[in-house]
């Protein structure tokens, strides 16, 4: 079943599989490395500064929520 995106007149013409794929990876990549940062930065601050930022660690544990929740949906219901 492809994407919805790609059954509309317009785009059709120019998202296909690959563009989806490209899109999907480069997305986790993203999402991945922007997760190291946030880890990197928050032990940089605690471990230099001896600073507990609890707003840059509420998004990592967002994200981690997140991550875990997708995982275990997938799982049962893909």
């Amino acid at each position: 079943m492809g994407h919805p995106l790609s059954k509309a007149p317009y785009f059709g013409k120019f998202v296909d599989e690959r563009f989806l794929e490209h899109r999907r990876r480069s997305t986790s990549l993203a999402g991945i490395l922007g997760a190291l940062v946030a880890v990197a930065l928050f032990e940089y601050r605690f471990l230099h500064d001896h600073l507990v930022q609890w707003d840059l660690l509420a998004v990592l544990l967002t994200m981690v929520a997140v991550k875990m929740g997708m995982m275990v949906w997938f799982r049962f219901n893909g």
